[in-house]
């Protein structure tokens, strides 16, 4: 499984249930990279778009507690367990964690890579990413060089965890 996340320098990734910033490539390098594969997020990650639609050409898959829950041309699992019983069903396609907090952190000991967009600043927020910098199993393997959007400078990273 894949993941895909913009963090700033803190590894913040949110505030109110919305990104921290929106920059035009980043979104690009998203739309690029998830489109035609299966994306899994929380409900508050589905509930962040616009008019609260599920992404168009994607499979989506909404991670949530809610087992009342329910979203037009979404798949709704209610725990960890059921998505990974649900996935076997897509196992001929890339699957990318998208988010929020809680969907990270309960998903990342699946994934194998992660696209991370690391922002050069410091945002107000309320949601963050484990610092995969910090951890000894993930290592770096690809980088863009620096680009700039106005004032804002971010890198694109490719992450892999490292194989025992």
């Amino acid at each position: 499984m894949n993941l895909i996340v913009a963090v700033d320098n803190n590894w913040a990734i949110g505030k109110n249930n919305s990104l921290l910033v929106r920059i035009p490539e980043d979104q690009k390098f998203f739309r690029q990279t998830t489109t035609n594969h299966v994306v899994v997020m929380g409900r508050k990650t589905l509930e962040s778009f616009p008019n609260k639609i599920p992404l168009p050409n994607r499979i989506n898959i909404v991670l949530t507690k809610n087992e009342n829950y329910q979203a037009k041309d979404a798949v709704i699992v209610h725990s960890v367990e059921e998505l990974l019983e649900v996935l076997r069903d897509y196992k001929d396609r890339e699957i990318f964690v998208i988010g929020g907090q809680s969907i990270y952190e309960q998903l990342l000991p699946y994934c194998d890579v992660a696209h991370v967009t690391k922002i050069n600043y410091e945002y107000e927020a309320d949601a963050y990413f484990p610092n995969l910098d910090k951890m000894p199993e993930w290592e770096i393997v690809a980088d863009s060089d620096e680009h700039t959007y106005f004032d804002l400078e971010y890198t694109f990273y490719k992450y892999e965890r490292k194989k025992a």
